[in-house]
């Protein structure tokens, strides 16, 4: 299939020079990203869930502060894996060394801060 003009301009934009990496590698990072964006999707329905099936669970600054840590965590998760999936296939248009994601620490980091405050809010209701 031949690229249209405008998706010629778009993967200009987007992906700069470079050759056509082999399609293994193109469809490899596209799963990376659907992923990504699977966890985030897991993110945002833990934030609703906690919102709408946790009635009394917590106290309601608890409750405010981790829906909102679930559903944050989850918009950073989802643009960080555009922003890695952009990075990694224009790595491979230039056959250079991968980008260190920062995207893995970042969640690492973001569910051990919201574990902490769930157990907090349990603490303090003891």
């Amino acid at each position: 299939m031949k690229p249209t003009a405008s998706s010629s301009a778009l993967n200009r934009v987007l992906l700069g020079q470079g050759q056509e990496p082999d399609p293994r590698f193109t469809l490899a990072n596209e799963r990376t990203f659907l992923a990504w964006i699977r966890t985030a999707l897991a993110l945002l329905a833990s934030g609703i869930a906690v919102e709408a099936f946790t009635p009394g669970l917590f106290n309601p600054d608890a409750k405010r502060a981790v829906v909102v840590g679930l559903l944050s965590l989850g918009l950073i998760v989802s643009l960080c894996a555009f922003w890695r999936w952009l990075s990694v296939e224009r790595a491979l248009r230039r056959q250079a060394a991968l980008p260190v994601s920062l995207l893995t620490p970042l969640l690492s980091l973001g569910c051990a801060a919201i574990v902490v405050g769930v157990m907090a809010a349990f603490w303090g209701q003891g």
